[in-house]
Order: structure tokens, then C-alpha cells, then sequence
């Protein structure tokens, strides 16, 4: 079958997946499914290549990133329900100000965002989101479309976060010039998102919700926890996370034995966030040690919803990654001379259609490679222009089909209608925010 043909059947299968989901009120885990059987029987794949890679799509991103999701949720139940949450909540706000707390939360994003992957940065962050939002009087949806911005631009453009760091290596970059550039090109794109947050998601009404109020949690306990034993569930992860991330770098700071070997193996998000579950437990005071088994049970309730939806994603992605689609976008694309824009086009559409940012990366990544001399972008700072253009089309958009979607809008209480004016539409703004800037500097410098 064509490229272009199997292009039509994936726009008009997202299309449809929006509005069953948004109009039509049906499950995203039912739709999603559903769509990704369709879309490969009608490209043409047989029934038991289908079910296969719908089962394998479903089972690789719930292995990826299944108990991260799971152990965040129990985290973040915890700091609710001791007041952790709302320690760390009154100790930024005292650092920074109520007046700039959205700022704060698209800044923390922003730093967070380079060592962890978008999603278990969300999932972190998230009860600091909504402390916040509570303790400033401000909408969650704000607070948690800033924090969204701020993880999602240094995850698309900063290594050691793999999709950059795939694409410096597929496309032979210096390392230490994408650090750079990425970290200076993500920040427009974090402060177009906090400008989107105060503007558009700031019309959107959710309530924080926090589990207490500080008065009652005084009254319940005698005194909140204190703020370094607050934080520590979030920041040691973050920090164990971020050392493997270090660890990995191609010059080995920690070498190649055993200190390296440590780092990676409590680096690794899964036993870095189940280490920040003992953490957390620490903080259940004497007379709730009783309820930390229904704690922990309600932190896993409350992820079975996501963790469904995750996987209808994958599968859905697992089918589009077995079309042969890149290959015909790269050879149409190339003859409308597009210079930097096309290695833009090519990941904005792999990603809106697959869902997955490091996929797109990766893929486009390949898929222009061999171009780069007809592109004309040959030089050190050329090869990095064009990592931040496939960076930025790998943000454009976050929508139905993307596992960070769904963990944005559930962990905010987001209906799936908020999600797409808060997610889809604040990553839109980053991604056209990007491109715009590469190619600004592509003019003077290639």
C-alpha cells in the first residue's frame, strides 16, 4: 500500500479517536484499542501480525514505564495524606512567592525534566503541583500545564534524556554542544508554556483538592513533617536518576566498574522511585501506621485507570511503528526544499501520529541522517539545528495517543476536553515556539 494512503487511514483514525473520546464519552482504553486493530487491518497487516503487535504494544510500555506510574501514584498518595505535600508546598511559596508560583512550577519542570523522563517527572511532581495550586489559590490546571511545559521542552531538547541523546548519536553530534544549545533553545519554549498556563489554562476551574487542610493535618498530627524529610521521597530519585544519567554520559566520569555499575542500578527510574516509596513511608507518623497498607492500596487504585490507558497507547503505537510510513514521508517531504523545516514536518507527524516523542526522535533521526548533506547542514552547529528541529516537531502535539497526555490529565483531574486545550494546545505552543527559534538561528549560523 501507499504511504500516502496508509497517511489518510492514520489522520482519519486520530480524528476519530478525538472525537470518540471528547464527544462520543467513550473510554480512551476501549477507543484507542479498537483504532489500533482497524488501522492495521486496513494498511493491509493480517489478523495475527495485529494481535500480536497490539499485545506486545501494550506489554512494552507498561514494562517501560508501568511501575514508575505505579510507585509515583503511592508516593504521591503519601505526601497527601501526611501533609508532606503541603510542607513542600509552604516551603517554595515561601522562597518564591505566591505571586510566582506558576513560574516556579514550569522552572522546577524545566530543571527536573533533564535527567527524568517527562512522564516520571510528572508523576513525581504532581502533589507539588496541586499543594501549590491550593496553597496560591490558583487552578490546578495551571500549575500542572506549567510543570507539564517545563518537563516536556528539556526532555525533547536537552540530553541525557535518550530521545537527544539518540539523535546525537545517529546524527555523529557533539554531545557537550546539544547540552548547551538544547538547555539555552528549551527555555523560550518553557516560558512560551508558563505564558500559555497563566493565559489559556488559567480560564479552566479545577480545584487543587489537597487530601487536608494544613489546620486540620495540625490538628490531626500535632505538626507537619518537616521540609528536608518532605522532599526527600521526590529529590532522592530525582538525584539517583540523574546520576545514572551522568554515569551513562560517552566519557564515563564514573568510570566503567563498580561505582558506575551502583549508579546504574538504583538509578534506574523502577528502584529509584520504590526507594522513594520506603522514603515516603517514613513519613507515616506512629498513630497512622495502621493505614499504610489501605495507603498503598489506594495509590494503586488510583493508577489502574492510567496505567490502562497507557497501554491502549502503546499498542496503537506498536502498530504504526510496523507501517512503512517514515520512509515515504522522507522522500516526498525532501522535494519541497524545506531546509531545517523538514526534519520539523517529519517528527510533528510521526509523533502526532504515534504518540511517543523518543520514538519520533529516533526514527526521524535515522530517516534524515543521510540527508543532511542535500539539507546542507553538515557543519558541528548544523547537526545540533537539526537535533533541536526534530526536537521540536517531537513536541508537536501531546494528544489521545501519547502516554504523557493521559498522565498529565489524570494526575490533574483533567476531563479528556481540558487536557486538549491544556496538554495538546500548550505543547503546540512549544513546538511552533521551537522551530521558530531554530530557524531564526539557522539564518546566522549552519
Amino acid at each position: 500500500m501507499s504511504g500516502a494512503y496508509m497517511l489518510a487511514v492514520i489522520i482519519v483514525a486520530v480524528i476519530a479517536m478525538i472525537l470518540a473520546i471528547s464527544k462520543l464519552k467513550i473510554h480512551p482504553f476501549i477507543v484507542m484499542t479498537v483504532i489500533a486493530i482497524a488501522v492495521g487491518l486496513l494498511c493491509g497487516m493480517n489478523t495475527e501480525d495485529v494481535i500480536v503487535k497490539v499485545k506486545t504494544g501494550f506489554g512494552n510500555i507498561l514494562a517501560s514505564i508501568g511501575i514508575v506510574i505505579l510507585a509515583g501514584t503511592i508516593i504521591g498518595t503519601i505526601l497527601e495524606k501526611t501533609g508532606a505535600a503541603l510542607t513542600m508546598a509552604n516551603t517554595i511559596l515561601k522562597l518564591v512567592g505566591k505571586e510566582r508560583s506558576v513560574l516556579t512550577m514550569g522552572l522546577t519542570g524545566y530543571v527536573t525534566g533533564i535527567p527524568v523522563f517527562c512522564d516520571s517527572g510528572f508523576v513525581i511532581l504532581s502533589p507539588i503541583s496541586r499543594a501549590l495550586a491550593a496553597q496560591s489559590n490558583k487552578s490546578l490546571a495551571v500549575m500542572a500545564t506549567a510543570l507539564s511545559a517545563g518537563l516536556y521542552a528539556t526532555h525533547c531538547l536537552v540530553p541525557p534524556t535518550p530521545g537527544p541523546i539518540a539523535m546525537a548519536g545517529t546524527l555523529n553530534a557533539n554531545l557537550g554542544l546539544v547540552i548547551g544549545i538544547g538547555l539555552l533553545i528549551s527555555l523560550p519554549a518553557t516560558f512560551m508554556g508558563i505564558l500559555y498556563a497563566n493565559k489559556v489554562a488559567g480560564k479552566i476551574d479545577i480545584p487543587a483538592n489537597p487530601e487536608y487542610t494544613v489546620e486540620e493535618l495540625v490538628e490531626k498530627y500535632g505538626k507537619l513533617p518537616g521540609a528536608l524529610h518532605s522532599f526527600a521521597p521526590i529529590l532522592v530519585p530525582i538525584i539517583l536518576i540523574a546520576l545514572k544519567s551522568i554515569g551513562d554520559f560517552p566519557s564515563h566520569p564514573f568510570g566503567t566498574g563498580a561505582v558506575k555499575m551502583c549508579f546504574s542500578f538504583i538509578g534506574n527510574p523502577v528502584i529509584a522511585l520504590l526507594l522513594g516509596i520506603v522514603l515516603a513511608t517514613t513519613l507515616i507518623p506512629k498513630s497512622e501506621k495502621k493505614n499504610t497498607l489501605s495507603w498503598v492500596t489506594d495509590g494503586v487504585t488510583n493508577s489502574a485507570g492510567i496505567l490502562a490507558i497507557t497501554g491502549a497507547g502503546g499498542a496503537f503505537g506498536e502498530i504504526l511503528k510496523s507501517l512503512p510510513l517514515a520512509d515515504a514521508l522522507s522522500s516526498s517531504l525532501l522535494q519541497m526544499h524545506v531546509g531545517v523545516f523538514l526534519p520539523f514536518i517529519i517528527a510533528a507527524i510521526l509523533k502526532s501520529a504515534m504518540g511517543a516523542s523518543t520514538v519520533a526522535m529516533i526514527l526521524t533521526s535515522a530517516m534524515v541522517a543521510p540527508l543532511m548533506p542535500a539539507l546542507g547542514f553538515t557543519s558541528e552547529i548544523g547537526k545540533v539545528l537539526v537535533i533541536m528541529a526534530i526536537g521540536a516537531g517531537s513536541m508537536t502535539v501531546s494528544h489521545a495517543n501519547d502516554s504523557y497526555f493521559w498522565v498529565v490529565s489524570q494526575f490533574s483531574d483533567m476531563n479528556t476536553q481540558q487536557a486538549y486545550k491544556c496538554q495538546t494546545g500548550v505543547t503546540l505552543v512549544q513546538g511552533i515556539t521551537t522551530i521558530i527559534v531554530v530557524f531564526i538561528v539557522s539564518l546566522f549560523v549552519h
